[in-house]
C-alpha cells in the first residue's frame, strides 16, 4: 500500500479504534445498581407507612399515593421536599443520599394528623 492510500485510509482507521476504545471502556464500568424505591400511601389525613426505613447514603426514589378524597401534601422541611398531590393522584420524588438520622414529614392540610418519618440506616 502506498503512503498516500495509507493516508485516505487513515481516518476511517482512527474512527475504527476510538470506537472500540470506547465501548471497551464501557465494558469495563460496574453495573449501576437499581436505585431503591419506597412507597408511601396518604389516606384520610394520614400516612401509610409513618416511618419509612431507607439505605443511608444511599439515592432513593419515594413514590407517592393520594388515595384520599381530597388533595394532600408532602412536605419535609429538613429535607427541603414537598409535593401536592390531588385525590387519587400518584408521583415520586427522588431523593440525594442522607446521612444516618431520622427526618420528618408531614401534610400541610392534615398537619396535626398527617405525620411521618424517613429513618436512614
Amino acid at each position: 500500500m502506498t503512503p498516500l492510500a495509507w493516508k485516505s485510509r487513515a481516518p476511517a482507521a482512527h474512527l475504527l479504534l476510538a470506537v472500540f476504545a470506547g465501548l471497551t471502556a464501557l465494558a469495563a464500568l460496574p453495573a449501576h445498581a437499581e436505585m431503591p424505591v419506597f412507597h408511601l400511601t396518604m389516606k384520610n389525613g394520614r400516612f401509610e407507612p409513618e416511618e419509612i426505613r431507607v439505605p443511608a447514603n444511599t439515592r432513593f426514589k419515594l413514590t407517592l399515593k393520594n388515595e384520599g378524597p381530597e388533595a394532600e401534601e408532602f412536605e419535609s422541611i429538613e429535607l427541603k421536599k414537598e409535593k401536592v398531590l390531588a385525590a387519587g393522584a400518584s408521583s415520586f420524588l427522588v431523593f440525594a443520599p442522607l446521612k444516618p438520622g431520622t427526618y420528618r414529614f408531614f401534610g400541610e392540610f392534615h398537619p396535626d394528623t398527617a405525620q411521618g418519618r424517613i429513618v436512614a440506616r
